[in-house]
Formats: C-alpha cells, structure tokens, sequence
C-alpha cells in the first residue's frame, strides 16, 4: 500500500469527512487514485508521499497559490518575521500596512478589517451589514462559504443553493429560527432579484454577490444592485474571495465601470497560501464594526499581514493578472479545439484564470478516467484550472499535450468506467461514510 493510501486510511478513521475542505477530498478526483497528500510544493510542481512529482495543472491550492507554491518572496518576508515573533501582547504593524495598501488599491475603500479564511470573513462582512442596517435578511448571489447565514438559505428548500456552485448542501445544525434570513438570486437576473428586493425590503439587511464566477456580468445587472443598495442604503457586499487578484491587483470589480460596492471580502489568493483575510469598505458602512463584537486572538498574528503585503507587491509590480488571463484563455481555448478534434462535447466556462470544462454525458466517469490518464503522465489535473503565476507557457503546451493524447484514448474507450483504477468521480456534498 503507497503512503498516500495508508494516510487515507487512518484520515477516514480519524477525520470526519476525510478533509477539512470539500474541494480537497479524493472522492471528488476519483478515490483510489488521487494522490490526496503531498510531502512537497515548489512553483508549479507537487511531490506526493510516495515521492511522484507532478506538474500541477489543476486547483493551484484552491485558487490560494496565485503566485506558485513556495514563493520565494513571500515566504523569505514570512521567516523574517516568524524570526521577529509572530505573535506578543501587542499588534503587528503590519496590519495597518496591509490596511493602507488595500484601500490604495481600492480609492473607494476607507477601513479594514482582518481575519484568516474566506468564509469567516464573509460572516464578519454580513454581520457588519446586519448592525449597520439593523435588520436581518440577506440577499445573495453565489457561493459564499459553509456559515449559518449562508446555509440557512437551504432551510426552507434544500435545493436553494443548488445554481450557487454546489448542490446538496445540508444545513443539518443551522438553527430553525434562521429560516427566511437569507435569500439567492440568480446572476443576471434582473427580474428575480428586483421580486426579491420588493418582498423583503423592509428588512433587507444586505445584498452579496461575488463580481463574476461562471458568468460575464451584465453591466446593467451589476447596475441595478448598486441602485438598489443606494437607494435603500444597504451594503452592497461584493466576494472577491475567488475573483480577486485574477485579473488585476485587488478586486474584479474593478474591471467593471461603476460599479463600486460598500464592503468588499477578499480571501484565498491574498497571501499566496498563507492564512489571511480582508475585509475592506467605506468608513460609513465598516464603522458599525464598532457596534458589535468581533474579535479572534489568531487574526493578529503577524504571518498573514506579512505574507499577503508581500504578495500584493508583487502580484502589482508583475502586472500578474494579465499573465492569468493569457494561460488561462490558452488553457480554455485548448480544450475546445481538442474536443473538437476528438469528438467529444467538451463545454467550457468560469472566468478565464478560473476556468472548467464538462465531458458531458457520463461527465464523472469520464472525468475520474481523465485524472487517471493524466497521472499516468506525470501531470496533476482535472477538470478544473486554476492559473498561476508559476505557470509558464511551455507548462500550458505540455499540459495539453498530454490532453490531445487523454482526449483521444476517451474518445476510443468503449466502457471507461470498467477502465478505472478508482471509484468514479462524486459531485457535491456526500458524506464519507
């Protein structure tokens, strides 16, 4: 049995769920055949435990690694630090130096709050929202994370948030009493968001959208949720937790003219991997902080603020966003032609640095072959890509190099799934059981 298997092993006996996060669990790649552990990760690359190096072509991390894995000059900024004491009885500096530069890149930004994952921050954005209009139902569009704000929205429909990026999310544990707080709206959907907003205005306590995930925003959507939000003076909460430093420093929605939200959260790629969190707005909406208690004695540590100044100045002084959206379109691009050339209904979408294709029929089994075939050549991939900035364009011709062939072996397999060495591919929330 390789290492990787033993520690899976011991994982499912130990650790409800397998992973601390859904994306990372094997389940979803194909178990039995996903390597799951790594013993190292420098630039592009992964090494597993049982020492396979593979060229990484898949979730760079999460989309937490926009930089590569080990950056040099983030982590060289982080063990001078950790050297200096990550932690006192009182704050780092860094904090107000992070806090200064996040609201240069964002002019219409004032203050700043920290922490250290995207889905606290996201509660911490919805609970500022919440004090500072003194009411209680959010209206959202997107993923936003695994918190009883969010999931409550599957307590009255289970299937609620089944267009939001992951079907099947049990809210087992969310209180009843949260039933009718929150409410999705469709990306785009002028219609369905204004029946919304004429049903719960009177206690209409923010509206949260991520700026772009699978969609390109319609200027007049983004448009009618900033009139809204204006006119009813709510906050409009924009996630950047994924979007964000994709496309250029700081947030997507600065792609787009206008639209200007009043809290932004950013998350994942801020600190190349490091455990960091910002959430930034206007001094007239982010003052209610001051209402309410929020607090964590592991958001002042030193390492996070370090780690994402480090990464911002250099996300900013190599214009990073332009080189993922040219790997990424490339990666999209290639796709599409080999599905073409082999047959195959291959559908593509998600933004251009954040991109995934579909198999169509049969998408899990073929998906979990399509890994597997991968492995076998040295490559970490799946349906997923994830641009980094150690991603070069000799790794993007070899990667779908290796596609023409996986491409074609799929297209001639008659019966994939008895091919497989693993299980096929779950989509989802499963339990583990």
């Amino acid at each position: 049995m390789s290492r990787c298997s033993e520690y899976q092993a011991k994982a499912k006996q130990r650790i409800p769920n397998l992973t601390q996060l859904l994306s990372k669990n094997p389940t979803r790649f194909g178990e039995g055949v996903w390597p799951t552990y790594y013993s190292k990760a420098k630039g592009a690359y992964i090494w597993d435990l049982d020492g396979h190096k593979y060229l990484d072509m898949s979730i760079a991390g999460i989309g937490a690694c926009v930089l590569g894995y080990a950056d040099e000059d983030v982590d060289d900024a982080v063990c001078a630090a950790v050297r200096q004491g990550v932690a006192s009885s009182l704050n780092c500096p860094e904090e107000v130096e992070l806090a200064d530069l996040l609201c240069e890149l964002h002019p219409w930004a004032e203050q700043a709050r920290f922490a250290r994952s995207g889905g606290e921050a996201m509660a911490v954005a919805v609970r500022i929202a919440r004090t500072y209009t003194g009411k209680g139902v959010v209206l959202f569009c997107g993923y936003h994370g695994w918190q009883d704000w969010y999931l409550a929205a599957n307590l009255s429909d289970e299937s609620a948030l089944d267009g939001h990026l992951m079907k099947g999310l049990p809210p087992a544990g969310v209180p009843r009493s949260l039933c009718h707080s929150a409410y999705p709206f469709r990306y785009n959907d002028i219609e369905g968001f204004d029946a919304l907003v004429a049903e719960h205005q009177d206690n209409l306590a923010a509206i949260v959208t991520e700026p772009v995930r699978n969609f390109t925003p319609d200027p007049a959507f983004l448009a009618r949720l900033r009139d809204v939000a204006t006119r009813l003076d709510v906050p409009l909460v924009v996630d950047e937790i994924s979007a964000g430093l994709r496309f250029t420093t700081g947030g997507a929605h600065l792609c787009y003219d206008g639209f200007i939200p009043d809290i932004a959260v950013f998350s994942k790629a801020l600190a190349n991997g490091y455990a960091m969190s910002a959430i930034i707005g206007t001094q007239k909406v982010m003052s209610a902080a001051s209402d309410t208690f929020i607090s964590s004695t592991n958001w002042t540590e030193r390492i996070g603020p370090v780690a994402a100044i480090a990464t911002l100045k250099k996300h900013q002084r190599l214009n990073l966003g332009s080189h993922l959206v040219r790997i990424g379109t490339r990666v999209q691009d290639g796709w599409l032609e080999l599905g073409r050339k082999h047959g195959l209904p291959v559908t593509v979408s998600g933004m251009k640095p954040m991109g995934h294709f579909s198999f169509g029929e049969d998408h899990l089994v073929k998906r979990a072959f399509f890994i597997q075939l991968m492995l076998e050549r040295g490559i970490l991939a799946s349906t997923d890509f994830y641009a980094m900035g150690a991603h070069t364009p000799d790794h993007v011709e070899e990667y779908l190099s290796a596609c023409d062939e996986v491409f074609g072996i799929i297209a001639e397999t008659g019966d994939i799934r008895g091919q497989l060495k693993g299980q096929p591919c779950l989509s989802g929330f499963q339990r583990l059981t």
